[in-house]
């Protein structure tokens, strides 16, 4: 198998700053493995690391997708296993930078994905559902259907339902690992960690809201920019004049911190995750991983 590294974690842990250190030690370049961060315009609100921080590291499937259109994690794992691919053959190394937990297991597990073509008509029909019906349709079709699903998340359950109505069951997961990762994971104490997080939503809620207006007037619709999550749900309730502003920084300050935990309760159930608690560390790991 060809030799990766996956950089993961919590949001605001420094995965991307680590990214880049890797990357300029290694020779290498840097593929994103954030679900938010592969739409343009989609900047402040998904965190994604700025034109000055990214400095002369190249990054693959940053920005590359229309907000308007769904993002699937198929059509990321075909693009990064291409991408990843093409440096290897160039002498650089892959450096999978993101916090999409699905994406990790995906392409750590070499997961092969059903082929379904969007079915439109259906969609819209299963949008008028909320996400208990969803899953109470998922049960009834197949109990093992809500496996590896959020539940909080209406796109995901609406795709699902669309693959169980189109094969009438979830066929066995095919899986073929085609890399051998390295994972790495930066580690904070839960304090600093919480922190960061809280002044990180700070510095950047006027630039959030501008976006969110942006988005507004390129047309996405407020139910399309709440899909996006997080930021995109309490300022884009604040901008249509839902809410007040402080509420909408608290929510989204107590949202994230629960996606935070959340994040690392899924990481430390995945054995192969190394916590680093510093560059030195990862630099020792990666050096003794690339001469195995």
């Amino acid at each position: 198998m060809k030799k990766a590294v996956f950089i993961t974690g919590p949001t605001s842990s420094g995965k991307s700053e680590l990214a880049v250190y890797l990357a300029k030690k290694f020779n290498g370049e840097v593929i994103n493995a954030d679900s938010r961060q592969v739409y343009k315009f989609l900047d402040w609100g998904s965190g994604k690391i700025t034109k000055k921080e990214i400095g002369n590291v190249k990054h693959h499937l940053l920005s590359i997708a229309s907000p308007k259109k769904n993002f699937s994690l198929g059509r990321w794992l075909k693009e990064a296993k291409r991408i990843a691919f093409k440096l290897i053959k160039k002498k650089k190394l892959p450096i999978f930078c993101g916090g999409t937990i699905l994406y990790l297991k995906a392409l750590k597990e070499g997961w092969q994905l059903p082929q379904v073509k969007p079915n439109y008509k259906l969609r819209r029909e299963l949008e008028k559902l909320s996400n208990e019906e969803l899953i109470e349709m998922i049960k009834k079709i197949n109990k093992n259907g809500l496996i590896n699903l959020d539940f909080k998340n209406k796109r995901r359950l609406i795709r699902r339902l669309e693959i169980l109505l189109a094969q009438k069951k979830i066929e066995p997961l095919k899986k073929n690992p085609e890399f051998d990762l390295l994972i790495l994971a930066p580690l904070l104490p839960k304090e600093t960690l919480f922190l960061k997080i809280k002044e990180r939503l700070i510095k950047r809620v006027p630039k959030i809201i501008k976006e969110i207006k942006k988005l507004r007037k390129i047309g996405l619709s407020l139910k399309r920019i709440i899909s996006f999550g997080l930021e995109y749900e309490w300022f884009g309730r604040y901008v249509a004049e839902e809410i007040g502003l402080e509420e909408a920084i608290q929510r989204c300050y107590q949202e994230t911190l629960r996606f935070a935990k959340k994040q690392i309760r899924e990481l430390l159930k995945i054995k192969e995750v190394n916590w680093v608690r510093s560059k030195e560390e990862a630099i020792v790991l990666v050096s003794n991983w690339l001469s195995t």
